[in-house]
């Protein structure tokens, strides 16, 4: 395991606060042993963490947490203790033949296939939600459909979603959301057998929004899930990824593009989950901070586990430093439980530019400040250019040529 954080001028974190209240004896590791005795055993995989649908099974959140400990647990209790709204919310769906976006029960049998909450946000969310949002995929011929959330309000609010991409499917998803919202939510991504689906979650949210969001996924044999994770917008944006990869031959990209500002916390925890022989996943993420109280938190673990045998897996991150006053923590883990595979590896860097690239770009006669906003564009391009939307990387670009600009103007 190896670790990276970079801190620019940045302020000691703030204990979080505390109350009476403790955790379960499960979470601490505290279980019985067959001859009565309770004594304390420690996870010892990534995958071995407590779970559960209810939130009363989770304590209250502390800051202390493995799970929260870098994240700013004050600034969200509504979401982690409070009641939240589970009602419906209004959604705009692009009409393609193929994907059908409806409303269903909570008694739907695909609620639950793909993973369950291990913290207490997650869990809140589960326990809320009245109906959750299902987006079915279906044929062979090749789609693109775009789901839209737009000003869910300042209330706190619960949700779910359900995606199902049929066997032999191919999609291109695309998650927008937009405007206010206080938001925990679950999101569930089902992939039968050789199906290729690519989700999107854009975030771009207004300046005060918080999300807090778990995205479960399981991938059935020879299928394929490309999964982008653009963080935007918003005050506190917090998109975990988990992956099990179920299915013999089954194949995972896990992208994650990010620009953080003043002030705004952006923050992934990533977890791919080899149980299937054969199986690949590849982890890339980038991203780029300014402005005084910028923080970006990564955080990867990758499991190979026993049956995996023949796995091939690698994952990195990258943060690029614009202005003082920032940090970024970057952790990549990884556990191998057996020694049959075909490789693996992690890789994690912070820092400024690059010295040697500016002066090549300033020797043939750039400025220094369109040499530094090239080198940032050439930077998160490689997340871009992967998508497969022509019109949405398009705008992506635009997007992040605006992030430079506001750099230059402050």
């Amino acid at each position: 395991m190896s670790a990276v954080s970079a801190q620019l001028n940045s302020p000691p974190t703030t204990p979080a606060s505390t109350t009476d209240a403790m955790p379960t004896a499960e979470q601490h590791g505290i279980k019985e042993h067959s001859d009565g005795r309770f004594g304390y055993v420690p996870v010892q995989t990534r995958s071995d963490r407590f779970a559960s649908v209810n939130v009363a099974d989770f304590g209250p959140v502390t800051g202390r947490e493995a799970v929260w400990k870098l994240s700013p647990v004050k600034k969200f209790t509504d979401l982690t203790a409070g009641v939240l709204d589970g009602s419906e919310y209004p959604v705009e769906s692009s009409r393609v033949a193929g994907v059908s976006v409806a409303w269903v029960d909570r008694t739907d049998p695909r609620i639950g296939s793909a993973g369950a909450p291990e913290e207490r946000a997650s869990a809140n969310a589960w326990s809320s939600f009245e109906k959750a949002l299902a987006i079915t995929i279906s044929g062979e011929e090749a789609k693109e459909v775009t789901v839209t959330r737009a000003g869910l309000g300042s209330g706190a609010r619960g949700a779910h979603t359900i995606i199902e991409a049929k066997p032999f499917s191919q999609a291109i998803l695309i998650l927008e959301n937009t405007g206010a919202a206080r938001l925990s939510e679950n999101v569930e991504i089902i992939l039968g057998e050789s199906a290729n689906l690519t989700v999107v979650s854009l975030q771009e949210w207004g300046d005060t929004a918080v999300h807090l969001t778990n995205h479960f996924a399981t991938i059935g044999r020879d299928a394929r899930l490309k999964h982008i994770v653009v963080s935007l917008g918003g005050s506190i944006v917090r998109v975990n990824p988990s992956v099990r990869l179920a299915g013999i031959g089954s194949d995972t990209e896990l992208l994650g593009l990010y620009f953080a500002d003043a002030g705004q916390h952006l923050e992934q925890q990533v977890f791919v989950n080899h149980v299937a022989p054969n199986s690949r996943s590849r982890v890339t993420y980038k991203g780029a901070l300014q402005g005084q109280g910028a923080r970006t938190v990564w955080i990867g673990d990758v499991l190979i586990g026993r049956d995996a045998a023949g796995t091939d897996s690698y994952e990195q991150n990258r943060n690029l430093v614009l202005t003082e006053g920032t940090r970024a923590d970057s952790i990549p883990n990884l556990e191998i439980e057996t020694g049959d595979i075909k490789g693996a590896g992690h890789a994690s860097a912070t820092g400024r530019f690059d010295d040697e690239q500016l002066f090549y770009l300033q020797s043939r006669g750039i400025s220094e400040d369109e040499a530094r906003r090239l080198v940032v564009r050439g930077f998160l391009s490689e997340i871009v250019q992967q998508i497969g939307s022509p019109l949405l990387e398009e705008r992506l670009q635009a997007a992040i040529e605006a992030e430079l600009t506001a750099t230059k103007d402050n």
